[in-house]
Parts: C-alpha cells; structure tokens; sequence
C-alpha cells in the first residue's frame, strides 16, 4: 500500500509538471492577462506622455471595451500597466487588476489617471517585453490567452537585442502587439523612419499579433481604444491588402547602430 501511494504521489507531481495549470486550481480563470507596456523615455515629450495615459484612461471608460470584455468566454481580464524605458528601468503602475465589468474598468482607469507619469532615459524594448514575461507569474490569474502590449517611439537601442525577447516570449505563448508613435518627423538620434515597419518585423509576434501606428497625436485616442478592444476580443490584425511586391526587411539593429555612431563602442 505505501508502495501504491509513494507512485501515486509521484505520477501526481509528473502531472503536475506536465501541466501547471492543475496545480493553480485556486487562480481566477480570465480571458486575457493584459501587460500594458507604456514607453516613457525621454524621447517621448510631455504632450505625447500626457495623450499617451489619456488614451489609456479613456479606453478603459469607453463602453465598447465593457462590451468588449462582457462579451468574452470567462467575462472578465485581467491588466496590469507598466512604464518602461532603458534595461533595469521598469516601474508598475497599476497592479494586476480583475476587471469583469463596468464599473471595474471604470474604477481602474480612475485610478490609473491620478497615477504620476515617470520620465527616465534610454529605450529598451527588450527589457520591455521581458519585464511582462515576468510579470505573467505574479498575475495569480489562469488567462486563455496572454498579450504584452508595448508603445513607443523608437527602436530599440540598449539592453539585449529585441527579437531574442519576442521569440523567447513567443515560444512561452505569449504575444506582443505594437503601438508605435510616430507623431514627429525624424531629427536626430533615436528617431526611424517606417518605425511601424520595424515594430512589425523586430518587436510584435505570435497568433493574430498586430501593430497600429499613430502618424497624429489626435489619433491616439482612438487607436489606443480600438487596440485594447481587439485584444480583449481577440479580434486580431486588421484585414489589409498586401502590395504585389513586398517592401524590404526593416533593420531590427538600427537603434543599437544609431547609439553606436552617437555615442562610440
């Protein structure tokens, strides 16, 4: 008899290896887990920062991301946000919230409208995309699905190269969606041309990923608001006509290239 409980303990714990999910019996089941990863270096200047947390806010009090999240298998998500700029420098600002109706989602975006916005430095992506892998482990949530949504201004430019990030977050099932701002006319170090270009190919992976680019500071509204409401729906990237002959690969190492030649090896 011992000999039959000592194996069943054993085949119990190789299950539960196997298969997380059985150990985490008492997490909240969601639809989504929501990394909102919200780029606040320097490049980004006080009026885009500003529009950039109301579009977030606004989102959040709109009635079609309550439809939205009603309208889902479980009824409810759950979001975090985080502010982000060089390798190390990350911040949370709003913890990992359960929001599974109106007056939840409104209650989160007042909270997150009374938060101060940090400034720091540098632009890491990677860090970024990192940072949210890692915060999936403290949601105590059990998501169907799992999406980091980074914004910013510019490629990446320090830390560890973007695309060994998203691929290792893609491979854990996770995908990363795109927010590029491209509201100012490139001048200098840290600014790209086709920068939604370069989120495509270096910074947005796994099933259904999609990027909105914001080409005007009055679009940010709106495309913050349709973004969240395609991810919460699932709904994926918008259906697009392909030009006949493809445009070429962006350079997923032009930031890294740029901060060489301005600041030296």
């Amino acid at each position: 008899m011992t000999r039959c409980r000592a194996l069943g303990g054993l085949a119990f714990l190789i299950a539960a290896l196997l298969h997380p999910a059985a150990s985490r019996a008492d997490e909240l089941e969601v639809d989504l887990a929501l990394v909102l990863a919200v780029d606040v270096s320097r490049s980004m200047d006080n009026e885009e920062q500003v529009l950039q947390r109301e579009g977030y806010v606004e989102a959040f009090r709109s009635e079609v991301v309550h439809n939205a999240i009603r309208n889902g298998m479980v009824g409810r998500i759950a979001v975090t946000y985080m502010e982000w700029s060089g390798p190390g420098q990350q911040a949370v600002v709003m913890p990992w919230t359960v929001i599974d109706d109106a007056s939840g989602s409104r209650a989160f975006a007042d909270r997150l409208g009374k938060a101060p916005i940090g400034r720091i430095f540098s632009t890491s992506i990677s860090g970024a995309i990192d940072f949210g892998v890692a915060l999936f482990r403290q949601s105590n949530v059990t998501a169907l699905r799992r999406v980091i949504d980074v914004s910013g201004d510019g490629p990446n430019n320090t830390g560890r190269i973007v695309t060994l990030a998203r691929d290792e977050a893609i491979a854990q099932g996770i995908v990363i969606n795109g927010l590029p701002f491209m509201v100012k006319q490139p001048t200098g170090f840290g600014d790209v041309e086709n920068l939604d270009h370069y989120y495509e190919d270096c910074v947005i992976g796994g099933p259904g990923a999609f990027s909105i680019p914001i080409r005007d500071k009055t679009q940010i509204g709106e495309a913050t608001r349709n973004k969240i409401v395609r991810e919460i729906a699932d709904l994926g990237p918008e259906p697009r006509i392909v030009p006949a002959q493809g445009r070429p690969a962006a350079n997923c190492l032009m930031g890294e290239q740029q901060r060489r030649m301005q600041y030296g090896p």
